[in-house]
C-alpha cells in the first residue's frame, strides 16, 4: 500500500497538466478599444476570450463570421419560390391528369395549349430567376 502511494502522489481531482500556462499578462482598454474587441471576439466564433487573444497575439488564423442579412433574406424568399415551383409542378400534372379524364379530346387540347403557353411563361421567369441570382452571387457573394 506504501508503494503504490509513493509511486502516485495523486490522491483525487482532476489530473494535473503537463504543461500549465501559470504566465499571466493584463491590459487595459478603453471604450473605444474595447467595443471593437468585443466586436472581433464575437465575429471569431470562439468560445473561450483567453484563446481569441492568444490566437490574436501569435498572428494564428482567426475567423470571423459576418452575416449579411440582405443575403439571408433572399436565400429564404429564394428556396420558399422553389418550393412554390414544385407544388406548380404537382398541380400541373394533377390538371393535366383531370382533363384527359374528363374532358373530350378537343376540348382538352385547347386547354392544355392554354396551358402550354401559361407553361413556357413560367419557364422564361425561372431563367430570369437564375440569372439574376447568378448577378447577386457575383456582386455581393463573391466579395
Amino acid at each position: 500500500m506504501e508503494n503504490e502511494q509513493k509511486k502516485n502522489p495523486h490522491k483525487g481531482g482532476r489530473h494535473p497538466k503537463i504543461d500549465p500556462a501559470i504566465h499571466r499578462y493584463s491590459i487595459s482598454l478603453n471604450a473605444e478599444e474595447n467595443a471593437r474587441f468585443l466586436t472581433l471576439f464575437e465575429s471569431s466564433d470562439m468560445n473561450v476570450m483567453a484563446h481569441f487573444i492568444t490566437a490574436c497575439i501569435f498572428q494564428k488564423g482567426i475567423k470571423t463570421v459576418k452575416i449579411d442579412k440582405a443575403t439571408m433574406d433572399y436565400y429564404v424568399l429564394l428556396t420558399s419560390l422553389f418550393g412554390q415551383f414544385r407544388a406548380i409542378g404537382v398541380n400541373y400534372n394533377q390538371v393535366v391528369k383531370i382533363m384527359h379524364r374528363n374532358f373530350s379530346e378537343k376540348k382538352a387540347s385547347v386547354h392544355l395549349c392554354k396551358l402550354v403557353n401559361q407553361t413556357m411563361e413560367f419557364a422564361l421567369l425561372a431563367q430570369k430567376i437564375i440569372q439574376l441570382t447568378a448577378e447577386f452571387e457575383e456582386k455581393h457573394l463573391k466579395k
